[in-house]
């Protein structure tokens, strides 16, 4: 993972979750489903939500659509929409937190960010510290407009990339994996299902 690469900028945004752009060329690892990003709030300096991506989107256009139409195509023309055309992409995030200085927490941001506002990726040492408690499973298990299970065990194994060593990778994994057995005690088939998507 790449410590505050650039996301992409804020198109449209709310307290539970915000979308932001770039194009085709500038697309890669900071862009991965369960990515832990921010982005600061509006009308501050210092507090930035934290959210994961749950859905990227590749837009089309008149021009793709026309040559997806096609029966061949030389690959010199393939390569120049790949490399040189700006093909937008949608980034959609939801909220799981915010960082205010050094603190941590664990629920919606006082604000969302605004319009155009850079997005980054969180560093090696944000995702440490705001996974050192589990609180923010909740917000992903109870938000209905995201692949609940599928993200949470993505942020999971993305967040364990952080944690130095094998014994303290697979302790992180145990206390996440004990927390949403609890969390979802209720639902013995979701609890086995999450289970067994960390696994994979």
């Amino acid at each position: 993972m790449s410590d505050n690469a650039i996301v992409g900028r804020v198109l449209r945004a709310s307290t539970r979750g915000f979308d932001c752009g770039t194009h085709s060329r500038n697309i890669g690892e900071q862009h991965d489903f369960g990515a832990f990003v921010k982005a600061p709030i509006a009308n501050s300096t210092h507090i930035y939500a934290i959210g994961l991506i749950y859905k990227i989107e590749i837009k089309d256009d008149q021009l793709i659509s026309e040559l997806v139409l096609g029966e061949a195509m030389p690959d010199s023309v393939l390569r120049d929409q790949r490399e040189n055309r700006m093909i937008p992409v949608e980034i959609k995030v939801i909220n799981v937190g915010y960082m205010s200085g050094t603190q941590m927490i664990h629920s919606m941001p006082p604000r969302p960010p605004m319009s155009l506002s850079d997005v980054y990726l969180c560093t090696a040492e944000e995702i440490f510290y705001f996974t050192q408690t589990h609180d923010y499973f909740r917000l992903v298990m109870g938000a209905a407009e995201v692949p609940s299970d599928d993200l949470l065990a993505a942020a999971i194994r993305y967040s364990a990339q952080v944690y130095p060593g094998d014994q303290d990778r697979y302790g992180y994994m145990v206390r996440c994996g004990r927390r949403i057995a609890h969390d979802l005690a209720h639902d013995l088939n979701r609890v086995t299902h999450v289970l067994g998507l960390l696994q994979n």
